[in-house]
């Protein structure tokens, strides 16, 4: 199966790894619908909603910029009725839009707070329940949400509590609504990078150039991606992926084609077990 014809609808599209699954998708032949927030240059972020549709279309695709805030409920609902006015419809949603703060309880201010989970919790929601009439019409419809594992240690949240609920905030709703729509055919996955990836969120909201350097690329992330909305929606939902397996699945044996350097180790990502069984040749070491 490919996605040719298929229609994306990805938050966050214009840089990162929301951009990586549009390109993916273009290769196929798809309608990618760049929905994001970034319409003019940012002085530190790469990458616009125009500049990520003009790759898309190079690539092979058809592309749908649209001005989107996750947070507002009227912005979605008008990027919704864009995408299905210009496309015909919606197949598979891909909740990729995300904020990120590394900070304790006590570092983490109220604006901060809010700004995460209004995106990535509850703008997973608002997305999704958008979409779900659309994806009801379609042949093989997918939600994906990039998001943890639903293993809960109290480790993982400690250090970052607000960002790391907001983050599993996410997951919840897929598991909720995977179960909440297992009779209609729709498939609601989580997937997750076992290593860092080198995003923008690595280097300038993190801000570790190190931590971006031995990073896998965002292509690996994509590549997991396509092969997860490509099986058959009811014979897979309600799971949480982590990208290496995916595609180790698939047949990929040689994961250095996605490490930034090669030679070097690659940090684990968090709420992922750095001792837990990785693909054969992959070597991953504690943040």
């Amino acid at each position: 199966m490919t996605l040719k014809d298929k229609t994306l609808f990805i938050t966050g599209a214009s840089r990162g790894i929301g951009l990586a699954i549009g390109l993916r998708a273009a290769r196929d032949g798809a309608n990618v619908v760049v929905a994001a927030k970034t319409e003019k240059p940012h002085p530190k972020l790469p990458g616009t909603i125009h500049t990520a549709a003009e790759q898309i279309e190079s690539a092979g695709g058809h592309a749908l910029p649209l001005v989107v805030d996750v947070r507002d409920e009227a912005s979605v609902r008008a990027a919704v009725d864009a995408a299905v006015d210009r496309f015909g419809g919606i197949d598979i949603c891909v909740n990729n839009a995300s904020a990120i703060s590394l900070t304790g309880t006590l570092q983490t201010d109220m604006k901060r707070y809010d700004l995460m989970h209004q995106i990535n919790a509850r703008g997973t929601f608002l997305v999704t329940r958008q979409c779900i009439p659309h994806l009801r019409k379609s042949v093989n419809p997918h939600v994906l949400a990039l998001c943890p594992p639903l293993e809960l240690r109290p480790q993982w949240f400690a250090p970052y509590p607000a960002y790391t609920v907001a983050k599993f905030g996410m997951s919840l709703y897929m598991m909720a609504m995977a179960a909440e729509f297992q009779h209609e055919g729709i498939a609601f996955n989580g997937l997750w990078p076992r290593t860092t990836i080198a995003t923008s969120a690595v280097k300038f909201a993190i801000g570790n150039g190190e931590l971006f350097d031995h990073s896998r690329r965002p292509e690996i992330m994509a590549d997991a991606a396509h092969a997860i909305v490509c099986r058959p929606a009811r014979a897979c939902t309600g799971r949480f992926f982590l990208d290496d397996e995916v595609l180790w699945a698939e047949g990929v044996t040689d994961f250095r084609q996605y490490a930034c350097d090669p030679s070097a180790e690659l940090p684990v990502d968090l709420f992922v077990d750095p001792t837990a069984p990785a693909p054969p040749g992959v070597r991953v070491a504690p943040r």
